[in-house]
């Protein structure tokens, strides 16, 4: 095969892209001709969920991702939360402004397994994979270090079990989930030459507070 060749990579399949779940419908999704499948790419405070041989994209800095699937039915999603909890919603207002509620770790986990559930998973063959939380914001406060222990001690309380993580560690993190097959693709981003995703956190975090709402690549 030509290198031409090699870099086209694989064309779409006939009949376009697989319609997603309504309550998805605002997500970006694009073919990626060298993975072979159709990618969902998810900004803070978004989630994603799918039935079909979808991946799921997305870039961490001290953000972290919760990659759950049921095992035994192959659906599965991801989230992508900026802060641990948002404290002046209780449960029921889950529902309402969920594009601004699910930057918080709390809703954003339970917007996703609520949703798993709906779907037919059930909460027992659920396996549940976590990444991010980096320190890349200069801040007094360390962020990503508070994502990790708020999303640890929730699958805890919860009573999921962890089968994989990547977390903390001072680098971004571009992250592919395969829900289907349960593996997830991390490549770590160096610093020096992607100040991106950091200044779109540091952004994200002013927004937050101005506005509140009430490396090599690893498989595991």
């Amino acid at each position: 095969m030509s290198v031409i060749e090699n870099i086209a990579g694989v064309p779409p399949p006939p009949g376009g892209m697989p319609r997603a779940l309504p309550q998805f419908s605002h997500i970006t999704r694009y073919w990626d001709p060298l993975l072979g499948v159709y990618v969902a790419k998810l900004l803070p405070g978004e989630y994603y969920v799918t039935e079909r041989s979808e991946v799921v994209c997305t870039v961490l800095g001290s953000c972290v991702s919760a990659c759950i699937r049921d095992r035994v039915r192959g659906l599965g999603g991801m989230n992508h939360f900026m802060l641990p909890i948002d404290q002046s919603l209780g449960s029921g207002a889950w529902s309402e402004g969920v594009s601004a509620a699910t930057r918080y770790g709390n809703v954003a986990m339970e917007m996703l397994i609520n949703d798993l559930l709906k779907l037919g998973a059930r909460r027992q063959h659920l396996e549940v994979k976590l990444v991010g939380g980096g320190k890349v914001l200069a801040a007094a406060t360390d962020v990503g270090a508070n994502n990790i222990e708020f999303v640890r001690k929730y699958v805890q309380t919860e009573g999921f079990e962890v089968s994989g993580e990547d977390l903390g560690g001072a680098l971004p993190r571009k992250v592919y989930y395969f829900p289907d097959s349960g593996k997830v693709r991390v490549k770590k981003l160096m610093k020096m030459n992607n100040t991106t995703i950091v200044d779109r956190e540091r952004q994200y975090m002013q927004t937050l507070e101005k506005a509140p709402q009430s490396g090599g690549v690893e498989l595991f």
